[in-house]
């Protein structure tokens, strides 16, 4: 008889299953990358310059775990409810890869701003020796590289206006959220009655939930053909709206993990130190912490909140298990679980089969809820 499967084999399998479809999406970037240092070569950059935005590129873009990206591609199957050809994977694969390159932009310039030190279990790009600021420049460059590539990619596409409204409104979008946490949580100066839950919702959606989530379905459902309204069900969908209304609070759910993770986090789980107590960050731990605070609890916040010390980080973070944080953070995942779910099945489904692409499907959301749930990283 052969050997019973195990789940040690199941577990492994998925895992396997995982890297290869990490490896696909990653010889895209192979490909798009050598793309991008031969444009430069052909504006007659210096090689010095090439040389540095090639490690550029290889330090900031391909490092984190992916999700966004890849869930371009996720989208764009799902909708369509088959596998995607080779040439149809690499361009779906581009725009994913785009979302990347505007996500490192970010980052690059957070780490900045924030004064990171670590990120992705490495040395932020500006504290690397000879960078320093020249890392505000870079960051423009791949900015700047996202659009090079939907030029040369989907320019002859129907949708290409769409897609650079798409990402021109995620890139402003994410910047107002920026502005808000910036200004709320200025490091030289630490005012929590600045603080709210209200204003970190404002953040947390502008900062985290466009880009992060209803950009990568938006842009597969407008290269699926999804048009901006249809009848299903005898139902008029707006499926952009309809998309965005659950997307919204599912980036919001993320980021608030997100925070908690901060927190509760080590650095091994999520590959970087976290530095929002240190940073005077408007999260939602410190948001929660001020809600229920006594005047007592409330003057140790006013005390250790946004000092560049580790003793009065321990202090906070003992303030936080002691308020219960722990606790009520695992109360708030459960009732935004129930509620996004509740969401999704507000989704009308299609009763014939074999519909390719041209609706939204609940699938689509719900691949992104599985993948966050009770994350660890």
């Amino acid at each position: 008889m052969p050997n019973p499967i195990t789940p040690t084999d199941i577990s492994m399998s998925i895992t396997d299953i995982k890297q290869q479809k990490r490896k696909k999406f990653e010889d895209v970037f192979i490909r798009i990358r050598d793309e991008l240092i031969e444009h430069l070569k052909a504006e007659r950059m210096p090689q010095e310059a090439v040389e540095w935005f090639h490690r550029n590129l290889d330090f900031n873009v391909p490092g984190g775990k992916l999700n966004r990206g890849m869930s371009v591609v996720d989208s764009v199957e799902i909708l369509r409810g088959r596998q995607v050809s080779d040439d149809e994977y690499f361009k779906v694969g581009v725009l994913g890869w785009c979302i990347e390159l505007l996500q490192a932009c970010s980052l690059v310039a957070d780490d900045i701003m924030d004064q990171s030190i670590t990120r992705r279990g490495q040395p932020c790009w500006y504290k690397l020796e000879a960078v320093g600021n020249i890392a505000i420049k870079d960051s423009m460059m791949v900015e700047g590289a996202t659009y090079q590539l939907l030029k040369k990619y989907f320019r002859s596409e129907t949708y290409y206006v769409h897609l650079l409204e798409l990402f021109h409104e995620s890139a402003y979008q994410t910047e107002m959220g920026q502005l808000v946490d910036l200004i709320t949580a200025a490091g030289d100066h630490v005012d929590l009655s600045k603080f709210s839950l209200e204003k970190h919702a404002f953040i947390v959606q502008y900062k985290t939930a466009y880009y992060s989530f209803y950009l990568p379905v938006a842009l597969a459902m407008r290269v699926c053909g999804v048009p901006e309204t249809y009848t299903l069900n005898s139902q008029t969908i707006e499926p952009y709206k309809l998309a965005l209304s659950i997307l919204l609070p599912l980036g919001e759910y993320f980021q608030i993990q997100d925070d908690f993770l901060d927190y509760a986090g080590t650095p091994e789980q999520i590959g970087k130190i976290g530095t929002d107590i240190v940073d005077n960050k408007c999260s939602w731990c410190v948001n929660i912490a001020l809600f229920i605070a006594t005047p007592e609890q409330r003057k140790v916040l006013d005390e250790n909140y946004g000092q560049k010390d580790v003793a009065k980080e321990a202090i906070v973070k003992a303030l936080y298990d002691e308020l219960g944080l722990r606790e009520r953070y695992a109360v708030y995942e459960e009732s935004a679980k129930e509620r996004i779910d509740k969401l999704i099945e507000q989704v009308p489904e299609p009763e014939e089969a074999g519909i390719d692409g041209c609706v939204l499907r609940r699938a689509v959301v719900t691949r992104f809820l599985n993948k966050i749930y009770k994350r660890t990283m």
